[in-house]
């Protein structure tokens, strides 16, 4: 009714705003990295890029640089085929989408100079073109516009005004001759050579444009800087301030660390980055995350200095609620290695590091976070420490860190390094366990990952695995490397061992011998005293009686002298077989050779063996001769 009274709403209830969540784009293969999300590593699973073809799967290191440079020609010949008839291939299987295995379908306009032609050519990153194209465009008086030659400048700066092949091939040459002593690549200046010409393309252009912007000046000194001339980029920093132009942080980043470049004193490094932070702050520019990584990363070089401010940097980056990354960690781990003489040093960063990481969840950042984990697990092995170790192997197994692990030079040497810590610290079981788990599906092993697996057999007592060792050797190309053969004959003549297993290390014997027997261009193996001397007592060991027997007459082919334990085992072989002329003959060989020990065995041929008249005389005239001699 009219006279109805409303209640009225209570003081303490209060309207709350209701706030409808965003909505949420996910990838398109979100639900498939989920469900790769609840499953381990598949340790029986060869390498993604070699599932196509098993014929193509990798036995080896060599094998799977070969296989991996040949798939990389293939995929090169395919792209060219592709851009070469795009006509050909209109039609698209992929779902989702993949754009970069569609032909280019960028049409050329080249019938005459037009700034459409010029843009077309800097999307097909055609630098030598590009130039030409632009010179032509201010010959013939076309205004060119600010953006356009932006873009320009960005091509040029970043291949360091060379084509794009050409820089890859420079690189990739310099990687091929760093590699064998390198650990992990650097991405230094000072690794770099200069490749930046005075008054090249990009410099020469950058002055002919009538209209400059900030995005022209930062390009600029990020190519120089990229290129090895820091002075001039500094400069160049200094000439767009004059004009009133602030940079972007990127450009800050990239001027951080040219600051240990331009200074020489550890003092005047520091104040130069401390003048650009503080250029940042009258600018208004907020640092990001790849900021403090640079600035950690200039601090390396910079001595003491570094140790002094690293904290002072972590807190600012507290400060702004920045998360570091791996690369932030990779670091701070550095300037621990550079306190000699302080290994606890190192120990305290690394623990703390690990307490801090195995709580969070990473996802690449930077490109110097694959630098973590091999540096890290160095660190481990240095210190002994198997447990931190462990704690830092599950961080990497967890979620999607695996994939910063870095190339594959980077994930031998992280895995290298836990299997020495492990042949080292642990007990054989264990190590064995590991290397089922990591060999060969997360690594190769080289030579000597394979002789610390010889040496723990060697320590825990457990030569009986040594056959089944001798198999992997062989899988990965190791059974012509004379240390690695020459370290399994000894283990396995060194002690006697029970029958079924002798009968086992006859059969590695006898394949060592076919090896050293290869008539081959590419043969290492050349028989040695010890090698001989092993293989005969393991041939004699096992009761085989005539392939001892010939490996006897290999003394005399290569100019060598069976030893005392070669004799006696060889005896012991044909007294058991009671091969009584083969004795004989035993006896007057080590007469041949000069051997101490021949008197003796003729005496034991006498008592133990039914021998003929004249037999009998041979073997009296060794024994007098013998005692004449002496």
């Amino acid at each position: 009714s009219e006279n109805a009274i409303l209640p009225e709403k209570s003081p303490i209830l209060k309207e709350e705003t209701i706030f409808l969540p965003r909505k949420k784009i996910w990838d398109k293969t979100a639900v498939l990295q989920a469900l790769a999300l609840t499953v381990n590593r598949d340790i029986t699973a060869v390498p993604y890029t070699f599932q196509d073809d098993p014929y193509l799967i990798p036995r080896n290191s060599s094998e799977h640089n070969f296989f991996t440079a040949s798939k990389t020609s293939g995929q090169n010949a395919a792209k060219f085929v592709i851009n070469t008839h795009p006509e050909l291939f209109e039609k698209d299987y992929a779902e989702p989408h993949i754009q970069s295995l569609m032909p280019k379908r960028l049409v050329l306009q080249l019938e005459e100079v037009s700034e459409v032609a010029l843009k077309n050519l800097i999307q097909l990153r055609k630098v030598k073109e590009s130039v030409n194209m632009y010179d032509q465009l201010l010959q013939s008086g076309t205004s060119i516009p600010l953006e356009t030659s932006n873009n320009l400048l960005d091509l040029l700066c970043f291949y360091g005004d060379r084509e794009p092949n050409q820089e890859n091939d420079s690189s990739l040459e310099k990687q091929e001759e760093t590699a064998p002593r390198r650990e992990f690549a650097r991405n230094s200046s000072k690794s770099q050579p200069i490749t930046w010409r005075e008054n090249n393309n990009a410099e020469r252009i950058f002055h002919l444009m009538p209209e400059k912007n900030v995005h022209s000046y930062c390009t600029m000194i990020r190519g120089m800087v990229k290129h090895g001339e820091c002075q001039k980029a500094f400069n160049m920093y200094a000439d767009m301030v004059n004009k009133n132009l602030k940079a972007d942080v990127s450009t800050f980043n990239t001027l951080i660390l040219a600051a240990i470049d331009v200074k020489e004193k550890y003092i005047e490094k520091w104040a130069c980055i401390e003048d650009l932070l503080r250029q940042m702050a009258e600018q208004d520019i907020q640092p990001n995350l790849l900021t403090f990584n640079s600035i950690l990363k200039a601090l390396k070089q910079c001595g003491k200095v570094s140790r002094a401010k690293a904290r002072l940097i972590l807190n600012e980056m507290r400060a702004l609620n920045i998360e570091p990354s791996f690369a932030t960690y990779y670091h701070l781990l550095c300037m621990s290695h550079n306190i000699d003489g302080f290994p606890e040093s190192q120990s305290h960063v690394l623990y703390a590091i690990v307490n801090e990481i195995e709580r969070k969840t990473f996802c690449p950042q930077d490109p110097d976070d694959v630098y973590f984990f091999t540096n890290a697990m160095k660190t481990c092995l240095e210190l002994k420490d198997v447990q931190l170790a462990y704690r830092l192997h599950r961080v990497v197994e967890k979620a999607e860190n695996r994939i910063m692990l870095g190339n594959m030079a980077q994930k031998n040497f992280y895995y290298m390094s836990f299997f020495e810590l492990l042949a080292v610290m642990e007990h054989f079981d264990v190590l064995l366990k590991w290397y089922k788990e990591l060999v060969p599906s997360a690594f190769y092993p080289n030579i000597r990952t394979i002789m610390l697996l010889l040496q723990a057999l060697d320590s825990g007592d457990c030569l009986e695995l040594i056959p089944q060792i001798w198999k992997d050797i062989k899988q990965f190309g190791f059974s012509l490397r004379d240390t690695i053969v020459q370290e399994v004959l000894a283990l396995m003549a060194r002690d006697v061992q029970p029958p079924e297993t002798q009968v086992a290390f006859a059969d590695c014997a006898e394949n060592i011998k076919s090896l050293h027997d290869l008539k081959s261009k590419n043969m290492q193996l050349l028989w040695k005293d010890t090698s001989l001397n092993n293989t005969t007592i393991l041939f004699a060991r096992a009761g085989r009686t005539q392939e001892a027997w010939n490996m006897l007459q290999l003394f005399k082919k290569y100019s060598q002298v069976p030893s005392d334990l070669t004799v006696k085992e060889m005896f012991g072989c044909i007294k058991q077989s009671n091969q009584a002329e083969k004795a004989l003959e035993l006896v007057k060989l080590t007469a041949e050779y000069g051997i101490q020990s021949a008197s003796v065995l003729a005496k034991t041929t006498l008592e133990e063996f039914e021998l003929s008249e004249e037999q009998r005389r041979t073997l009296v005239d060794i024994i007098e001769g013998s005692c004449g001699y002496k």
